[in-house]
């Protein structure tokens, strides 16, 4: 089973957009780098964020949201704290993702959850979507691919490929990077790494498969500026190469709604429907414009919906 789908009743498909569009941020606090998932073993959704409102992003634990309804978000408190449960990061917790695994004979389920820990990307392991979160004790990835000799070794994603049934992990800041990971989702296949070729890349790398097209998704500038925002390529491969739209810009600030810094998003399908959101972050509104430095970690959660064209491109989307 993969995470990065769900299931939706109708009542709910219907008033979905709705709700949206009146009511972000969708979490209350400060939240940054949301990854959603919907669990088939416990038929909620969550969202995993980087706990935000520590100076210059010194957070040092990850939380997790539940909801039924996509609407009533529920603090499940804290999944992995990094000074207690992690000895080699301890300080900045960042940017996580995670997957769903169900064994097909023994109908098991496992959580892996990759994240970012004092600029190294760890991975946790859990029976339970809340937790507990067991660290396998040493970083995934403390090292840069060859030839790199910039960027920083940040913001995991995980992506099951419906076509190969094969798993990838993508990071990075300043480079983009993609290897498989082994049956054992705890290590990576290193002879299969590549590099990615996003214009205007800065971090925050998403993949998911829309019809037969693989969609990358990335944050433009760093997340402190007002102009933090995303970006889009396809490919027909999860691997790439990237084709890169003439107009990829699809996420960026609306000034008179005081919306800054809309960027590093996961994405949302409604299964059997050709439904879609993004999940972002944005500066808080209204005063983080004004914040200056710290408006990069007073951050807030939110969703609108994405639509596509006839050629399959992405449509500019309106955040709210």
């Amino acid at each position: 089973m993969e995470s990065k789908s769900f299931t939706v009743v109708l009542f709910f498909s219907m008033l979905l957009p709705t709700f949206l569009y009146a009511g972000n941020p969708i979490l209350k606090g400060y939240y940054a780098d949301p990854e959603i998932m919907y669990s088939y073993k416990t038929r909620k959704y969550y969202i995993y964020p980087t706990s935000d409102g520590f100076k210059d992003w010194g957070g040092y634990y990850f939380k997790t949201f539940s909801s039924e309804d996509l609407i009533n978000w529920k603090d499940e408190g804290v999944i992995l704290d990094l000074k207690k449960d992690v000895p080699w990061a301890g300080r900045n917790a960042w940017a996580p993702c995670i997957i769903e695994k169900r064994g097909n004979e023994e109908g098991i389920y496992k959580y892996y959850f990759y994240y970012t820990g004092a600029g190294k990307i760890g991975v946790a392991v859990a029976d339970d979507p809340t937790g507990p979160f067991i660290d396998t004790g040493a970083p995934l990835i403390d090292w840069k691919p060859e030839g790199i000799n910039r960027g920083a070794e940040i913001d995991p994603d995980v992506f099951h490929d419906p076509v190969s049934g094969k798993d990838y992990l993508y990071w990075g800041n300043g480079y983009a990077a993609v290897a498989e990971l082994n049956k054992d989702m705890l290590s990576i296949r290193k002879e299969t790494l590549k590099l990615l070729n996003p214009t205007h890349f800065r971090e925050g790398l998403y993949v998911f498969y829309r019809k037969g097209i693989y969609y990358f998704l990335w944050s433009e500038n760093d997340t402190r500026h007002e102009d933090y925002r995303v970006r889009y390529g396809m490919s027909t491969s999860p691997v790439g190469p990237l084709e890169i739209p003439e107009n990829n810009l699809i996420l960026s600030k609306v000034p008179e709604k005081d919306i800054y810094g809309t960027g590093h998003n996961s994405v949302l399908q409604i299964p059997g429907k050709d439904e879609w959101y993004i999940v972002y972050h944005r500066f808080c509104r209204p005063d983080g414009i004004k914040m200056g430095r710290a408006a990069g970690y007073h951050r807030e959660v939110c969703m609108d919906r994405i639509e596509f064209n006839e050629d399959s491109s992405i449509k500019e989307i309106i955040p709210h």
